[in-house]
């Protein structure tokens, strides 16, 4: 009775841990939260109508997730990343997913309707390339990017489901959300890059269902290092952006008139 009281007891604040673990997780991965930004607990605790014991609980997870870290001042932020974790995380993703997929295809583990909801998946691509043309846009907007962001993430998760290995999963799903605190920055994609992309996801599908391993592992490998190059210019770009401006407030005091 003693021990059944003692779980209950616990219920509400491992539910509210959760809810404030996930309510960090979608600002990070919608990016309302970006890199560098400052992670306030009394602001969560309002936010969620709660006491800040089950935020500080969620944000440790986070920091032993490496989604945020904890500065010298006692701080906590979101991660901030060199060049050379960014191009970690991108190696890591492809030896992960390639070898993850190339099994999918081996084993023939892809079943008729799975490919129906990727298939979905792919075409939703393509319906946001003709939603750019017929609108004679150069670029997705804001919103179409995240429906792009969530469409692309749910055809890659739901492959590397089909393999059947957890860690893998959920080790290729988180360095994809720490990936996320940068590619958030980024300009719409125009027509071509959503061509391109829906007909490697496309040429993906069919060397799955034929089993064509050769075929598979070449197309996952050619489209992550595709992504890798991007997400490494994306990194640059946000970097020279970040000195620019901090460069401005010093440059300008130079140029203070005197007092006379």
């Amino acid at each position: 009775m003693a021990r059944r009281r003692k779980i209950l007891d616990a219920s509400p604040s491992s539910s509210i841990r959760q809810k404030a673990y996930l309510c960090i997780h979608r600002k990070i991965a919608e990016g309302e939260l970006k890199a560098g930004d400052a992670i306030l607990e009394l602001n969560l605790a309002k936010e969620l109508g709660s006491s800040r014991t089950p935020i500080r609980e969620a944000i440790s997870q986070l920091i032993a997730e490496g989604l945020l870290e904890q500065n010298p001042g006692g701080g906590i932020f979101v991660v901030q990343f060199t060049r050379e974790d960014v191009l970690d995380l991108c190696e890591l993703r492809e030896a992960l997913e390639t070898y993850a997929l190339s099994k999918v295809a081996r084993l023939g583990l892809m079943r008729p309707s799975d490919r129906d909801r990727l298939q979905k998946l792919v075409d939703a691509i393509l319906l946001l390339k003709n939603e750019l043309q017929k609108a004679g846009e150069t670029a997705l907007n804001a919103e179409q990017m995240r429906r792009f962001i969530a469409a692309d993430f749910s055809f890659h998760a739901l492959l590397l489901g089909l393999s059947q290995n957890a860690r893998i999963h959920k080790a290729v799903i988180e360095t994809r959300l720490l990936m996320r605190i940068f590619s958030m920055r980024r300009s719409g994609h125009n027509s071509a890059d959503l061509e391109r992309i829906q007909q490697q996801h496309k040429d993906l599908l069919d060397a799955i269902e034929r089993g064509d391993v050769p075929e598979t592992t070449r197309i996952i490998s050619e489209h992550l290092q595709e992504s890798q190059r991007e997400r490494l210019r994306e990194f640059d770009q946000y970097k020279r952006e970040a000195s620019i401006k901090n460069s401005i407030p010093a440059f300008l005091a130079m140029y203070q008139p005197l007092e006379l």
